[in-house]
Parts: structure tokens; C-alpha cells; sequence
């Protein structure tokens, strides 16, 4: 499994940055730089992303990226300690491991994890691969000339061109790879593929996470972008509430691309929770938009 550190405070606590679906670590530059006036950031790659590969034929199991997430913070902070930072499956994936080990985390700031209430499970396979974000996965063009190119096209489409322009580049540079095609063409392939990416969000309705919730001690930040359906910010406020120790903060003028659109405002509520003491007020959509 690939871990990087991503710079900041050399003597600052540790903060795990734990991506989200489809991306890596590298794409949390520009947040990890807000964040490291604070902390010192490091990041992993989950299985089949980035720099760490997943063997042929392997079925998705959400269970196996709360491994990662686990073995990375261990090896990250073996005492324990760590300030985890996640968005979309990597808020998930650091929940399952905080439940597993409640020593290896003193807080969390969650952005839009997964999560599905008891109703969401009992939608089709079809159903659910009708969601605007598997949609958008499934139709991911996997392959380019260059990583310029890539970065191209990118860039004028959404979702991904409501990345910061750092966080976008990086996306490319480091979610690519280079191949060679039959026909001797070279070119650049994506790393983390539209199949896997679909599958995960398809999965990640039957993830089994809500059920743990209740028994996660750490103290938690829910982020959570403007409300809409079939979007994972519909379940945020709901994790909160279902968490052992949880806070929600609506951010409306977000989307789920929140740390990517926003860093310096998502890293100002990580150090603001962090930093809070007893209480529990880190603002909300008006006080800190």
C-alpha cells in the first residue's frame, strides 16, 4: 500500500488524509497545505487506486478498505494519537477503523462518508447503478494521448472541473499511467478504472457502516455539501446524529467535491474542531461560508 506524506508541521500531530473514491492521496495537495500550518499530513492510496494495485478478478469489499485505512494508521502512529481526515469512502473506511482500534484516533472530520439508513438497502442493483454519481463513473473516459490531454478534457466537465486547479493536475498526473496499445499508440490510462469506481458506489450502499456508528467513540465532524438527493450529502446530517460523539456542519454552497472546491475552508473546520475543547461549536453554513 502506497503512503505519502504530503508536508506540514514537522513537530505538529499527524492527520491521515483518506480519499475518497476514484482519486488519492496526491489529490488532497492543496488541503494538506492548508492544513500543515497545523499538522503533519500523510496520505494513503486504498487498493486499486493511485499507487497501490489490486489483484485480478478481486471483488469489492468495503471491509478490505477499513484494512487499509487501519494498517496505514498503525504504521502512521503506532501509538495511536492521529487526527484522521476523510472524504466520501475514505470517511468510511476511517470509521470502520476507528471502531476497530478506539485508541488510534483522537478526532475525525468526515466529508460526506457513506452511509445508508436501513431503507437504502432494500433498492435493485439496477436502481441504485442509476445514481448520478455511478452514472458519472461508469462514463469515465479511461484513456488519453497525454496527461495533458486528460487534463483537458477534465477540466470542462463537471464534477471534476470543480477542482481546484492544483487538485485536478494532480489528479492526472498521479491517477494515470503510461501504456502502450496494440496498435503500438502510446498513451495514458487511468489507474483506478471506471468499473472499480462503479462498483464501490454501488457496494457502498450495502456497506454495513451505519450499523457500527453507534459504537464509534472518537469525537467526529461531519461535513456535509448542499442537500440533494441520491447524493451522499442526503446522509450526512443522519451519521452525525447516529455517531456516539458527532457533529454536523452544512456547508450549502458546497458540493460533494468540497475539499477539492473549497481546501483552505475545509482545513480551517478541521483545525477549528480540533482545537474546539469541550464544546462542540465549530460554526455552520452561514457563519463559516
Amino acid at each position: 500500500m502506497a503512503v505519502h506524506d504530503l508536508g506540514g508541521a514537522v513537530d505538529g500531530p499527524q492527520l491521515l488524509v483518506s480519499h475518497a473514491t476514484g482519486f488519492h492521496a496526491h489529490c488532497y495537495t492543496p488541503l494538506a497545505r492548508a492544513l500543515g500550518k497545523t499538522f503533519r499530513c500523510v496520505g494513503l492510496d486504498y487498493r486499486g487506486h493511485g499507487e497501490t494495485a489490486v489483484g485480478p478478478g478481486w471483488q469489492v469489499d468495503w471491509r478490505r478498505f477499513g484494512d487499509d485505512a487501519l494498517a496505514a494508521a498503525r504504521r502512521i502512529a503506532p501509538s495511536g494519537g492521529l487526527v484522521g481526515f476523510g472524504h466520501s469512502m475514505g470517511g468510511s473506511a476511517l470509521l470502520m477503523a476507528a471502531r476497530r482500534d478506539p485508541d488510534l484516533f483522537e478526532h475525525l472530520v468526515l466529508f460526506e462518508p457513506i452511509s445508508h439508513e436501513g431503507s437504502r438497502p432494500t433498492l435493485t442493483q439496477a436502481e441504485i447503478r442509476e445514481f448520478p454519481i455511478v452514472v458519472g463513473a461508469t462514463r469515465r473516459r479511461r484513456r488519453f494521448t497525454s496527461f495533458d490531454e486528460a487534463y483537458d478534457n477534465f477540466r470542462t466537465k463537471p464534477p471534476l472541473s470543480s477542482m481546484d486547479d492544483e487538485s485536478l493536475r494532480n489528479y492526472v498526473d498521479h491517477g494515470f499511467r503510461p501504456v502502450t496499445g496494440d496498435d503500438g499508440t502510446a498513451g495514458v490510462e487511468l489507474r483506478c478504472t471506471p468499473e472499480l469506481e462503479a462498483d464501490i458506489f454501488v457496494t457502498g450502499v450495502t456497506n454495513g457502516v451505519w450499523d457500527l456508528l453507534p459504537e464509534i467513540r472518537t469525537p467526529t465532524l461531519v461535513l456535509g455539501g448542499r442537500v440533494e438527493e441520491r447524493q451522499p450529502s442526503a446522509q450526512a446530517e443522519a451519521i452525525a446524529g447516529h455517531l456516539a460523539d458527532g457533529t454536523y456542519v452544512l456547508l450549502d454552497h458546497q458540493t460533494h467535491f468540497g475539499p477539492f472546491s473549497h481546501p483552505a475552508e475545509v482545513a480551517d473546520l478541521v483545525v477549528r474542531f480540533v482545537d474546539r475543547g469541550p464544546e462542540r461549536d465549530v460554526g455552520t453554513s452561514s457563519s463559516v461560508g
